[in-house]
């Protein structure tokens, strides 16, 4: 995994626009995907990396910093050759030691109910689902998981997604 740049965004974009349209979903270029053409900008107070392979990006993820001690985990995406070998997990856990790093106390996320494997990873991660209606057209669920207990235990206070970031959420992968 490297840090992402600018250069990055256009792979970055095929990858996320590919991923999907494989699970029926549609890109919102001028929306919740509008943050892919210039990474570096959009995540200069948060994080994003990718993962490549012999040159080819076949993962990313990134991290956005709301009010407090809140990130938004965002851009979660895996190449379909590459699923089922732990990378999704890795990505996870790399995004999740950059919160803990930056003093982050809850995660949050939001995505699509058929993306099955991201949300079987995020429940055996220790998320727990949200009653916030979130933002983005294409995100039916909304997930929290609380890192100052460990990760384990989902926080009681309402998430924070209407005014707590000039992006709105996406789904991940």
């Amino acid at each position: 995994m490297r840090p992402a740049t600018n250069t990055d965004g256009n792979a970055v974009r095929t990858l996320v626009f590919e991923v999907l349209r494989e699970y029926g979903l549609s890109p919102d270029p001028e929306g919740t995907d509008a943050d892919l053409p210039k990474i570096e900008e959009h995540y200069r107070d948060g994080w994003f990396s990718v993962l490549e392979v012999d040159g080819q990006i076949i993962g990313s993820v990134g991290l956005l910093p709301h009010a407090g001690t809140v990130m938004e985990l965002r851009k979660m995406y895996l190449h379909r050759d590459w699923r089922g070998r732990g990378l999704g997990r890795l990505l996870l856990n790399q995004a999740l030691d950059e919160a803990r790093k930056r003093g982050t106390h809850r995660v949050v996320l939001g995505t699509a109910r058929v993306l099955g494997e991201a949300v079987a990873l995020y429940k055996q991660s220790g998320f727990r689902p949200s009653q916030e209606k979130h933002p983005a057209s294409r995100v039916d669920q909304a997930w929290e998981l609380d890192l100052s207990e460990g990760g384990l235990r989902s926080l009681a206070q309402p998430l924070c997604f209407s005014t707590c970031s000039l992006l709105p959420f996406s789904w991940l992968f």
